[in-house]
C-alpha cells in the first residue's frame, strides 16, 4: 500500500509525462546471481525526453563501484554510476533528477555484478517515462528574440505588434524597407525615430532619379548610432552607390551635410543587432544637378583645384611623383592628360594614375646572385628588393638594396642603377697553413690549406691556380700544343694518386697562350711570358676545397728577400742512381726573393746554351728549398702562408728550375 502511494505521489508530479514501463536487475527482488548483465535502452521521440525514476537501489557496495553498478548514460555521455543502498527520498533527491536524456535522444543503462557477493543483494527497480521537453525555458534551444510558445513535441515563436518574424523563424524585426525612387525630396528615419531603434533590424531605402540628377543627404542632429569603445561600429548606417561603398557610420556624429553621392543611385541601408537603446538617425534628402568630383582619380591633382565642377568644366589631371596614367587604345604613357566635365557627373576621359612598375631586375640565372623578393610582391615605386650572394664563398659587389624609383629604374642609396654582382671571394682559405717546409722533400699540405692549387696530369703534368669560378692560370709550356676542349683540371684534392669523385673535374673550354711566348723544343732558352689561361667549359661550384686565389693589384711589387710560397707535386728527391721521385702528395716550401744580380747568374743547362732572364721574370729560392719539375704552372704565393689569414695574391707562376726556381711575373 505504502508502494503505491508513493507512485501516486510521483505520476502527480508528471502529469504531463506517459509512462512507458519498468526497469529492474536481473532476480529482482529475490536478488542478482553473480556475472549478472543488463543492457537497457530507449530513445525519445522528436521534442520529448526519456526519463528513469529509481523507486528502490540495493547493490553491493565498492570503492568507485568497481565490483556491482548500475551506469546511466545519454548519447553514450555519463550520467551516474550507482551502487550500494539508498533509499527513496535519495534517489529522490540526487539521482533521478539527473537521469534524463537530450531532446529527441536516446537512455541507455547498463547493469553489470562481479563474481561473488558476501550476502544477497536485492538489486534495483525504476520506471521510465517520455515527456514533453520545454524548449522556452531552455535558452540554448529556443533562441526566440521576443515571445516563446511550447507546446507538446515542438515550439514557436512570436513577436510584439509593429514586428514581424524573419525567415529564420527565430528574429523579430521591423518592416522598415522602402522604395523611394523617383522622388525627388522626402525624409528617412531609423524605425521609431526619435524612441530608440529597434533590435534585430535590418533596413534599405532605395533611392534612384534621372541619370543628370544627385542624391544629397541633409542629416538631422542627435544622430545617434551603436559604437564600441574601440570605435567599431556595432549598428551602422551604410550608404551605397554604383560606384562603391560612401562609409558605414555610428556613434554620435552623423556624416557631413549636405552629403553629396555623386550618384542617381543610392541604397541606405541600416542594420542593428539584438541589444542597445540608441536613438537612430534621420535624415532628408532631395536632388541637384550633379557636380563632377575635386579627385578625378587617385594619385593625382586636379588644376584649376575646386571643391568640386560643372558640367563643360576642363582640368588638367597630373599623376602624383611616381605614377603614371596607362591611357586606353594607345601604347603611350603619360603623367598628364586633360579631362571634362560630363553631364552625368563624370570625368572624360578618365585614366587610373598607377604607380611604376619597375618590374624584376635581370640577373645572371646562375643562381649565385639572389634577388630577396619584396614582403609586397610587387615592384612598383617605393617598393624595395635586395641582394645576397648563394654563399660565403662569394661577395657582394655593389649595394643590397634598392629601390624602385619614380623613373621606373631599381636605384640604390648610393645612386648605383647597375645591379650588383657576386664576385669570388678569394685568397682566404678557410683552414690556416702552419709551419715552414720545401718541395724538394718538403711539407704535405692538409685539404684546404692551399684550396687554389690545381693539378694537370695530362698530356704533361704540372700544376694551375684558380682565379675565380671560370678560369685558371698555368704556365704557357704545360698547355702549349694541347687540344683546346681536351685538357682535364682536377681540383679540390692534396693525394694525385686516388683521384675519384671527391674532386672536381675542371673540362676546358679554350685555352689562351700569351701571344708572345716562343714554342719550342723541350730543350730551351727561353720561357718570356710562359703564362696562359684556361677557361672552363661551366662554372665550378666553390667550397673550403676549392677557391680562388686573389690576382694582385697593378701597384703590387716584389722586393728582395721578401718570402711566398710555391707548392706543386712536383719531383722531390733525387736518388743515388739518378731517379726522381714524384709526389703523389701536394707539397709546400716557403722561398725568399733573390736580387736581379743573382737571378743574372744562372748556370748554363747545355752545352753553350745559356738560360735567358727577362724582365717579366723573378727568380725565388734558397738552400734545399725549391721548386722542381712538374711543378710547372704553380703558383708563387704572397704573402708566406702560414703568415695571417689572408688574403693571399698569385704573385708569380713556377716556370723553370732548378737550382733556381724562376717564374712569371
Amino acid at each position: 500500500m505504502l508502494r503505491l502511494s508513493l507512485l501516486l505521489l510521483l505520476f502527480s508530479h508528471l502529469a504531463s509525462s506517459i509512462l512507458l514501463g519498468w526497469v529492474e536487475s536481473p532476480g529482482y527482488p529475490r536478488g542478482y546471481l553473480p556475472h549478472a548483465s543488463l543492457n537497457w535502452s530507449r530513445c525519445a521521440r522528436k521534442g520529448h525526453v526519456i526519463s528513469i525514476t529509481l523507486i528502490h537501489l540495493d547493490l553491493e557496495d565498492s570503492p568507485n563501484c568497481e565490483n556491482d553498478a548500475v551506469k546511466v548514460l545519454s548519447n553514450g555521455r555519463p550520467l551516474s554510476i550507482l551502487c550500494g543502498r539508498k533509499g527513496f527520498a535519495e534517489l529522490q533527491s540526487s539521482v533521478n533528477p539527473v537521469l534524463l536524456s537530450s531532446p529527441g535522444g536516446c537512455l541507455n543503462l547498463l547493469f553489470v555484478s562481479d563474481f561473488s557477493n558476501t550476502k544477497r543483494h536485492s538489486g534495483f527497480r525504476g520506471f521510465y517515462t517520455e515527456q514533453d521537453f520545454d524548449e522556452c525555458q531552455d535558452d540554448s534551444e529556443a533562441r526566440c528574440t521576443q515571445f516563446c510558445h511550447n507546446f507538446v513535441g515542438g515550439y514557436y515563436c512570436s513577436c510584439r505588434h509593429g514586428y514581424h518574424l524573419k525567415e529564420d523563424n527565430h528574429t523579430c524585426t521591423v518592416h522598415c524597407s522602402e522604395d523611394l525612387s523617383g522622388l525627388r525630396k522626402g525624409d528617412i528615419s531609423s524605425p521609431s525615430w526619435p524612441a530608440p531603434y529597434a533590435m534585430n533590424a535590418d533596413c534599405l531605402y532605395t533611392l534612384s532619379v534621372e541619370d543628370h540628377l544627385q542624391v544629397e543627404l541633409h542629416f538631422s542632429e542627435g544622430f545617434d548610432v551603436e559604437q564600441s569603445t574601440d570605435g567599431h561600429c556595432i549598428d551602422a548606417l551604410m550608404i551605397q552607390t554604383p560606384s562603391g561603398n560612401l562609409g558605414s557610420f555610428c556613434g554620435l556624429q552623423p556624416p557631413p551635410s549636405p552629403f553629396l553621392t555623386h550618384s542617381s543611385q543610392v541604397h541606405i541601408r541600416f542594420a542593428s543587432d539584438g541589444f542597445g537603446t540608441n536613438k537612430g538617425f534621420a535624415l532628408r534628402f532631395r536632388t541637384r544637378a550633379k557636380v563632377c568630383p575635386a579627385a578625378v582619380t587617385p594619385h593625382s591633382t586636379a588644376t584649376p583645384q575646386q571643391p568640386d565642377y560643372s558640367q563643360g568644366q576642363t582640368v588638367t589631371v597630373r599623376c602624383r611623383q611616381g605614377h603614371i596614367a596607362n591611357v586606353q587604345n594607345s601604347l603611350s604613357m603619360t603623367s598628364e592628360y586633360v579631362t571634362t566635365c560630363q553631364r552625368t557627373g563624370n570625368w572624360f576621359p578618365s585614366y587610373a594614375c598607377e604607380p611604376v612598375d619597375c618590374g624584376f631586375p635581370n640577373i645572371p640565372e646562375d643562381g649565385i646572385l639572389q634577388l630577396v623578393q619584396p614582403k609586397t610582391g610587387k615592384t612598383v615605386y617605393k617598393d624595395q628588393i635586395n641582394f645576397k650572394c648563394s654563399s660565403k664563398y662569394y661577395t657582394l659587389e655593389g649595394d643590397d638594396t634598392y629601390t624602385c624609383n619614380a623613373d621606373g629604374e631599381w636605384i640604390s642609396a648610393g645612386g648605383n642603377t647597375e645591379m650588383p654582382k657576386c664576385t669570388e671571394a678569394c685568397g682566404k682559405p678557410d683552414v690556416h697553413l702552419m709551419g715552414t717546409g720545401r718541395i724538394l722533400g718538403g711539407t704535405d699540405a692538409n685539404l684546404g690549406e692551399l684550396p687554389w692549387q690545381l693539378l694537370i696530369t695530362h698530356p704533361r703534368k704540372g700544376g694551375a691556380s684558380l682565379i675565380n669560378d671560370r678560369w685558371a692560370v698555368t704556365a704557357a709550356h704545360v698547355v702549349e700544343n694541347i687540344q683546346e676542349d681536351t685538357l682535364r683540371i682536377y681540383g679540390g684534392l692534396v693525394n694525385a694518386r686516388s683521384i675519384s669523385n671527391n674532386e672536381v673535374v675542371m673540362e676546358s673550354e679554350k685555352i689562351i697562350i700569351h701571344p708572345n711566348f716562343a714554342s719550342g723544343s723541350e730543350i730551351r732558352t727561353n720561357f718570356d711570358d710562359d703564362i696562359a689561361l684556361v677557361k672552363f667549359n661551366s662554372r665550378v661550384n666553390l667550397g673550403p676545397n676549392l677557391i680562388p686565389i686573389c690576382l694582385p693589384p697593378a701597384n703590387m711589387s716584389l722586393v728582395e728577400n721578401e718570402l711566398g710560397t710555391v707548392s706543386g707535386w712536383g719531383i722531390t728527391e733525387r736518388q743515388a742512381d739518378g731517379r726522381l721521385d714524384t709526389s703523389y702528395s701536394l707539397k709546400y716550401a716557403h722561398v725568399g726573393v733573390y736580387s736581379l744580380a743573382k737571378c743574372n747568374d744562372v748556370p748554363y743547362i747545355s752545352g753553350s746554351k745559356r738560360m735567358v732572364f727577362t724582365d717579366n721574370m723573378f727568380c725565388a729560392g734558397a738552400e734545399g728549398m725549391d721548386s722542381c719539375r712538374h711543378d710547372s704552372g704553380g703558383p708563387f704565393t704572397t704573402p708566406m702562408l702560414g703568415n695571417g689569414k689572408g688574403p693571399f695574391y698569385l704573385s708569380g707562376i713556377v716556370s723553370w728550375g732548378p737550382p733556381l726556381s724562376s717564374a712569371d711575373v
